[in-house]
């Protein structure tokens, strides 16, 4: 048989054509057979058009196998294609075979169905993906006409991608530039992939053409996403307004922190806001280190104290406090999901305590980490244990440890490829192997609802066995237990993966970890990750200072995982202390850390500031008189089905306190409610508090004060700052001519509680 005609029949058996379609497809090479033989050589743009590497580009190009298109797990019409070209093989499958191969008309190719279609030619629901003039339309009629071969085993695999450039900064008039890409592969080749390759902005501030020249449509910064195959890389760009009168106004520098944000504010034309005053600072340090508000006395010595050494003394101060520790263990119990329903009172005291007591010793982080993946034994002899106890199965643990050990978000490769980084569903399932056999001996459970299997009371032992698989959904075979993206050290059928996993895991060497917790650190302080979302590292949503977050990790492993130290560097720096008051080259900017960033105080900062302000303890079910919201160290002591929450309980929840059934920053809620207004208007709790008899407001009616002191002293506990002469004034008016003196000073109190420099960290 002649060699063309050969060809063909194989590409037609692997097509699964009917008869009639073998015909029409075998005619021309039967014709072929009594011509003269064609030249052995083809010029190399006359080549049939590669599956893997030029018809699954188009499919990404055109958008045809995205989540929105044919790539949804239903499919769309009919059609469906794997997930941003996952598997290619079951692409081709889908274009070649299904419906008797009606998609590829190899005899006329302009009448087959993936050109008819995009092309709008004939009805599409998606619309016109490209033209009958596209580079797009051209490939795909060149690889029909060739036979449509199917994709090769040993084809060469894309190796890496480069994008040039890979950062840049536009200064207005120059609104556009144009991004390359080029593909390298196994064999050396490499290619120019820029027309192929997919653009997408991380927001509105540009547009990408197809040739990948990108647009200013606003002033800011964006990331472009270039993608080829199945490898991504971020372009970071800055477009800026000329500001021709611009000069650098040399801010101190205080450590290397400032050195580096000063460095990327240059290159962006942007000045930082100036030092905050002494009191905004004093007020926010206090909040940052240790939860709470500092005494109207420690305000105010702070403030007139006039030693140029004063902020670093007081954070040194603050660090020292029992209350340091106290505020990271309430941060990491809510990480690790430290709460009633399923560890009971007795497990969460126990983990708090030894979190608590942890940041209180100076204990590394790596170490901490490691004793708890590590942990096993009783939940009440082994308090780290509790740690398993809330993640009950090999995925949830998988998905836990990833993020918030590594800053990696795995969910998405559960059921796909991960469509924004670079994890695989194998991935997925090799790091979940690693803790498939960690299993639970219950020793008692006096649940309170037995209809509720997720209710525990009572020890459990959490143990390691020696057997214990997942099975990977893709091939349906047991998976094989690998570290994530790492080298795993061999294991025998019977090894104990935990051990491993632990030691990797929290590792000076591991970058994943060390970059993920220092930046969680600076999240925490600065109120904003240099990577935000602060637990979501991939190479698509890159930091917005790379050389700072690289410092900051640098810091923190040679000062063997330290977070008092890294907290202490961060704290004395220049930029810590900025004002949170935008200049008209920052007001625009919120990721570079050119001022302070502005939040709501958390659920737990708002209600002990209410009541350090009036001297006055809120009651938790469950709880002494006197227990700081911030000490809490679960949720809910007591169920709301067994006794009805406290004011002080139902004020945690209304201002987002989690529940802590997920392992992320993200479940503590910041935003604003209609609920909210009402608590601090007219809510019960408050005016119990302002009410009381015996609260500061009793004692200082009583007092021998003057009014002018009593408002200086509201003031200075309120908001860590002396009322201005206005403001003394008119409340020192209200006092005098009112009434009821007591009644006019909650009035104030009230008023004060309820301000926006009150309810906010500036």
């Amino acid at each position: 048989m002649h060699p063309a005609l050969a060809q063909r029949v194989r590409n037609l058996l692997l097509a699964g054509l009917t008869l009639a379609g073998w015909l029409s497809f075998a005619a021309p090479a039967i014709a072929e057979d009594a011509a003269p033989l064609a030249p052995a050589i083809v010029d190399a743009a006359e080549a049939t058009p590669s599956f893997l590497h030029d018809v699954m580009p188009v499919l990404s190009k055109a958008g045809c196998n995205l989540g929105t298109c044919h790539g949804n797990k239903n499919g769309k019409g009919g059609f469906r294609l794997s997930l941003r070209g996952q598997t290619p093989e079951d692409d081709y499958t889908a274009l070649s075979r299904e419906f008797a191969g009606r998609r590829i008309n190899s005899l006329s190719p302009e009448q087959s169905l993936i050109l008819l279609k995009p092309t709008t030619a004939i009805a599409h629901q998606g619309g016109q993906r490209f033209g009958i003039d596209s580079i797009e339309y051209e490939t795909l009629h060149r690889w029909i006409a060739g036979g449509a071969p199917g994709p090769q085993s040993d084809a060469p695999a894309l190796v890496s991608l480069s994008v040039s450039p890979e950062e840049e900064v536009l200064v207005a008039p120059q609104d556009e530039l144009r991004v390359t890409a080029t593909a390298t592969f196994t064999d050396g080749t490499t290619r120019d992939v820029t027309r192929m390759a997919v653009y997408e902005t991380s927001n509105m501030l540009a547009e990408v053409s197809p040739e990948g020249v990108v647009r200013r449509l606003g002033d800011g910064e964006t990331t472009v996403l270039v993608r080829f195959l199945e490898t991504q890389v971020p372009v970071r760009l800055a477009f800026i307004p000329r500001r021709d009168d611009f000069v650098w106004s040399d801010p101190p520098v205080q450590n290397y922190i400032d050195r580096l944000v000063w460095e990327k504010l240059r290159r962006l034309r942007i000045h930082p806001s100036p030092p905050a005053d002494d009191a905004t600072f004093v007020r926010r340090a206090y909040l940052d280190a240790i939860g709470v508000l500092p005494t109207a006395d420690e305000a105010s010595r702070f403030v007139e104290d006039t030693s140029s050494d004063k902020r670093a003394k007081l954070v040194d101060e603050l660090l020292a406090r029992a209350e340091f520790a106290g505020a990271w263990a309430l941060k990491w119990s809510d990480l690790v999901r430290n709460e009633e329903k399923v560890l009971d009172a007795k497990g969460v005291d126990l983990f708090y305590d030894w979190m608590r007591q942890s940041f209180a010793d100076g204990k590394p982080l790596d170490e901490f980490v490691r004793e708890m993946v590590a942990s096993r034994g009783s939940t009440y002899d082994n308090p780290p244990a509790n740690f398993w106890r809330a993640h009950r199965d090999p995925f949830t643990r998988a998905e836990t440890t990833a993020q918030l050990f590594l800053g990696v978000r795995l969910q998405c490769a559960k059921c796909h490829n991960h469509p924004f980084d670079r994890w695989t569903q194998d991935d997925y399932y090799s790091w979940s192997a690693m803790f498939a056999r960690i299993d639970y001996e219950v020793v008692e459970n006096d649940r309170k609802d037995e209809f509720d299997k997720h209710e525990f009371k009572g020890e459990q032992i959490v143990q390691v066995k020696d057997e214990g698989e997942v099975k990977n959904a893709r091939t349906g075979k047991n998976a094989e237990p690998r570290l994530l993206g790492a080298e795993t050290p061999p294991l025998d059928e019977k090894a104990d993966r935990l051990e491993p996993a632990a030691e990797w895991i929290a590792n000076g060497d591991n970058e994943l970890f060390a970059r993920t917790q220092a930046n969680r650190i600076w999240y925490h302080v600065m109120g904003r990750g240099v990577v935000e979302p602060v637990d979501d590292f991939r190479p698509t949503n890159p930091p917005s200072n790379p050389e700072l977050l690289d410092a900051l990790t640098e810091d923190f492993i040679e000062h063997d995982f330290d977070v008092k130290h890294l907290v202490r560097t961060i704290m004395t720096s220049t930029v810590y202390g900025l004002s949170a008051q935008p200049n008209e080259t920052n007001g625009g900017d919120e990721a570079n850390f050119a001022r302070a960033v502005v939040r709501r105080l958390t659920a737990e900062q708002l209600l002990d500031a209410q009541c350090q302000v009036l001297d006055e303890a809120a009651d938790f079910n469950g709880f002494d008189q006197g227990t700081r919201a911030g000490e809490l160290p679960g949720v809910q002591r007591v169920r709301p089905r067994d006794k009805r929450p406290s004011t002080a309980d139902r004020f945690l929840t209304v201002f987002g306190k989690p529940q802590r059934l997920l392992a992320c920053e993200c479940e503590r809620s910041d935003e604003t409610t209609l609920s909210q207004a009402l608590l601090l208007v007219g809510g019960e709790g408050l005016h119990e508090r302002l009410s009381a008899d015996d609260n500061r407001l009793g004692r200082l009616v009583h007092s021998n004060l003057e009014n002018e002191q009593i408002i200086d002293e509201l003031y200075w506990t309120a908001l860590a700052r002396p009322p201005s002469e206005v403001e003394r004034s008119r409340c020192v008016e209200l006092l005098n001519t009112s009434s009821d003196r007591r009644t006019a000073l909650e009035d104030i109190t009230w008023a004060l509680l309820n301000a926006k420099e009150f309810i906010f960290r500036h």
